[in-house]
């Protein structure tokens, strides 16, 4: 459990209900805590400016509206994250290319693997 970092709170930005719901599953399996989990841009930014979170899962395209703002914020807090797509990692804006990006669907080993990897730095 100590490779998790486990009880690190996470912030799931997901705008799907029920892929929102398996990723707050996922990471209650692996170990982490839940910091929060919205799916609009106004909720999300709420959370990333003032939440207590060591990392985020960001869903690129909330019902329309492309997740860069809150990205930002995080960016600026020095709060890690990684963005899920399904559009691949090529479809991520210039600025965020070289940030992580799971492709949905993903399994629990890959997003596990990744938020490691983010947390370690």
């Amino acid at each position: 459990m100590a490779e998790t970092q486990a009880g690190a709170r996470i912030l799931v930005v997901e705008d799907e209900y029920l892929i929102r719901m398996l990723l707050e599953d996922m990471l209650t399996d692996l170990g982490y805590g839940i910091a929060g989990a919205v799916g609009t841009i106004a909720e999300a930014s709420e959370l990333a400016a003032t939440a207590d979170i060591q990392c985020a899962i960001l869903d690129v395209n909330l019902a329309g509206q492309e997740v860069y703002p809150v990205a930002e914020i995080l960016a600026k807090r020095g709060v890690p994250f990684v963005f899920v797509t399904g559009y691949g990692e090529g479809s991520l804006a210039e600025p965020y290319r070289d940030r992580p990006a799971l492709q949905k669907p993903f399994q629990a080993e890959q997003l596990k693997a990744t938020l490691i990897s983010l947390l370690r730095n």
